[in-house]
């Protein structure tokens, strides 16, 4: 009979709900992981240790480590936890046959074995480091110290030893190492080192093994010992030229040290120099001390000079050095260099044209504003490039290095460069100042940072300018330019300025200066100058071409007629007796003193206005014509004229107009003066005779009343002029 299918679907419905834990714990189950790498070391009469990786695992799991012998077929384990780290030890242990060794894992979801590895004693086998007891020289070896130290306690009696010495200098990192055998099973052991410096101090080390054995034991404490003392080596020898002096000689700093490679204890009693010419051995100089350093002064020649060094043991090898002549011309063969930083050490590198030079002189001394104190150097042989630690430099410390190629005994042109171990901010800023201070423009300059304050390669400068209240701007030059000028700048406006000084570790600003540019600039003003003059002068120049076409205008318009009082004849007196009554001959013309020139007033009667009745048309007609030829004469003759200024009689020529003439600054001399007053007596008497028969010929319109005197003659005929030439007095005395 056929069940149903829904009995079937229920029934593995049951079958997978019954499996899903079952499926699930097996799949999150994690086991520990197989042990790998083991390695079993014999430690000798102590215990037989093996160590695996993984060290450390994800959960809690217990180790098991079985061993099993050939020789006795026993089978042993030792037991470790993953909390105690991947290795096991076996307390008890022989010293003969093989081991088969397998570790088993086992934490809480299962265990897992590791590959069975098979292991010989005596390969594995480990012995305790000797102890040495003592580094010394023998007396009368050169160069040789005996190391001697302790068998180990702990090491198989039946069985040679292998050693390995190592050895270095004190004031060297470097490890030298050397390997032997000893057979013999004594408690001391003995190793004589040999092929050492002289003199010099060494530390030395030991370790040892069993003869079949590939592992060596732990390295002894270091000890210390130095080789006898014997004569010292050969100095290095340099020389420091400095320039000639005005009587043609050279001061030479002679420089020598201990060798490169000397040993660090070589004992130097003193030192013996000597040099002569090249070519004239007849005048050598002998010289002794017992610095490092002597100053020379030598001529224009060529000189050879020798070096030694002495102790109690002997003498060094001579040193040499030709010091060539002052006009002689060295080779040149280095064509570039470089500098490069490692992690503790500054290298110099470069490059030569001639293969045959292997030898150089490196000097290097601190660049500073004043002259070095001393100088540092040190012979290269066999290689182009030289490297120093770079704690033996000072940081932040400009050094100047100088390589000289050395043929022979000939010594080449030098190659320079600068360098730093290490580079700081500079300690101080540029010191700015303004010049050249326009409206728009300024030139900021500034000063060079002193070497000793630098603290690196000064890389470029950037100036930062700010208006008051404005926005702060800023530009950047290289290290060469010292000086920059600032445009687009506002007129009449106060402006901050700083300067900043920058290497490659960072930048220091100077100090803050102020400035204001100008509300007008110079060429402004020299264009406003150039347009007035230039307007000035085109003035003139029309001016001048104007008077040159119509001079009589311009002599017009510049200066004035003024009518010649010594024309006039208007103030000519009636009466021709006047003429009787001057004496010329009486005028003096020559001017004695300065008071004679001052011409004094003449006074007149208080009744001379009420008293001259004069009509004017009548006065103008009586006039005689030979008086007025005979003024005009005077006037326009060429003659040089005198003018005798008068209070009552100026002259008036017939038809011209009145015009008060102008006072003469000549004046005559003090005898004219007093002939005035006496004309002006005679005037008065003869005036009164007159007066009374000219008024019986005038018409009644022309009379003049004695008591209301003329307003004309009273306001015009104030002063007179007598205008007389230099023939006046003759002319007179013809007349009379």
């Amino acid at each position: 009979m056929q069940q149903p299918a829904c009995i079937n679907l229920g029934t593995m419905w049951a079958w997978a709900l019954w499996m899903l834990p079952l499926l699930c714990k097996f799949s999150l189950a994690v086991l520990p992981a197989k042990p790998e790498n083991i390695s079993c070391i014999l430690y000798y009469k102590q215990n037989f240790t093996c160590t695996w990786s993984p060290e450390v695992e994800a959960s809690y799991t217990w180790y098991e480590v079985k061993r099993f012998s050939h020789e006795d077929q026993n089978h042993d384990s030792c037991n470790s936890e993953s909390e105690k780290g991947a290795s096991c030890s076996f307390p008890d242990t022989t010293n003969i046959g093989n081991y088969d060794i397998q570790v088993e894992a086992r934490n809480a979801d299962g265990i897992i074995a590791s590959d069975v590895t098979h292991w010989n004693l005596d390969d594995i086998i480990k012995i305790e480091p000797p102890n040495i007891s003592s580094v010394k020289p023998i007396w009368g070896i050169k160069r040789m110290v005996q190391i001697k130290w302790k068998r180990p306690s702990l090491a198989p009696m039946s069985s040679a030893l292998n050693y390995m010495l190592r050895f270095r200098t004190v004031n060297s990192a470097h490890w030298m190492e050397v390997n032997f055998t000893k057979e013999d099973l004594n408690s001391e052991q003995t190793y004589n080192l040999t092929g050492l410096q002289a003199s010099a101090e060494y530390v030395v080390a030991l370790q040892c093994a069993a003869k079949e054995s590939q592992l060596w034991s732990g390295w002894s404490q270091e000890k210390m010992g130095t080789t006898e003392e014997e004569a010292p080596l050969r100095p290095d020898l340099w020389r420091v030229l400095r320039p000639a002096k005005a009587d043609g000689r050279r001061p030479v700093e002679l420089l020598w040290k201990k060798a490169k490679g000397a040993p660090v204890l070589e004992k130097t009693l003193g030192y013996n120099i000597w040099y002569f010419p090249e070519n004239n051995t007849n005048f050598t100089v002998t010289r002794n001390t017992t610095e490092q350093q002597l100053e020379l002064s030598l001529e224009d020649k060529t000189y050879w000079v020798s070096v030694i060094s002495y102790n109690s043991f002997g003498e060094s090898p001579v040193a040499t050095l030709r010091i060539p002549a002052i006009d002689e011309k060295s080779f040149q063969c280095i064509v570039a260099m470089q500098t490069c930083l490692t992690q503790d050490q500054l290298v110099v590198e470069w490059e030569s044209s001639i293969s045959e030079v292997d030898s150089w002189m490196v000097e290097w001394f601190p660049d500073l504003d004043a002259e070095p104190s001393s100088f540092s150097w040190e012979s290269v042989s066999q290689a182009r490039n030289w490297t120093i630690q770079q704690d033996k430099l000072k940081p932040f410390c400009c050094y100047n290095i100088s390589v000289y190629p050395m043929l022979q005994d000939r010594v080449g042109q030098p190659y320079s460069i600068q360098a730093y171990v290490k580079e700081g901010i500079p300690s101080t800023g540029p010191v700015a100042k303004a010049e050249n201070i326009g409206v728009k423009t300024v030139t900021i300059t500034w000063k060079e940072i002193p070497k000793e304050q630098r603290n690196g390669f000064i890389s470029n400068y950037t100036i930062f300018y700010q208006a008051e209240d404005g926005k702060e701007f800023s530009k950047t030059v290289n290290s060469s330019i010292l000086q920059y000028g600032l445009e687009s700048l506002t007129r009449r406006t106060s402006y901050a300025v700083q300067v900043m000084a920058s290497t490659s570790a960072g930048g220091t600003n100077g100090t803050r200066i102020n400035f204001k540019t100008l509300s007008i600039s110079v060429f402004e003003i020299c264009l406003i100058t150039s347009l007035v003059g230039g307007s000035l002068l085109i003035l003139i120049i029309l001016t001048v071409a104007y008077g040159l076409k119509k001079p009589i205008k311009l002599k017009h318009l510049c200066w004035p007629d003024v009518p010649n009082p010594a024309k006039s004849s208007i103030a000519t007196w009636h009466e021709d007796d006047f003429k009787d009554k001057l004496n010329l001959n009486d005028f003096d013309n020559s001017l004695n003193t300065e008071e004679d020139r001052i011409l004094k007033p003449c006074s007149a009667p208080k009744d001379f206005i009420d008293k001259l009745v004069v009509n004017f048309e009548n006065f103008l007609e009586e006039v005689s014509t030979e008086e007025s030829g005979k003024a005009q004469e005077n006037t326009l003759g060429g003659e040089k004229n005198e003018y005798v200024t008068s209070p009552y009689r100026p002259y008036y020529s017939r038809g011209e107009s009145f015009v008060e003439p102008p006072i003469s600054t000549e004046v005559p001399s003090r005898k004219s003066q007093h002939l005035c007053s006496g004309m002006l007596e005679g005037t008065f008497s003869e005036a009164e005779e007159q007066l009374p028969c000219s008024a019986q010929n005038l018409e009644p319109d022309h009379l003049c009343e004695e008591g209301a005197p003329n307003p004309y003659l009273k306001n015009s005929m104030i002063t007179r002029e007598f205008l007389m030439s230099e023939e006046l007095p003759d002319q007179t005395k013809r007349e009379v």
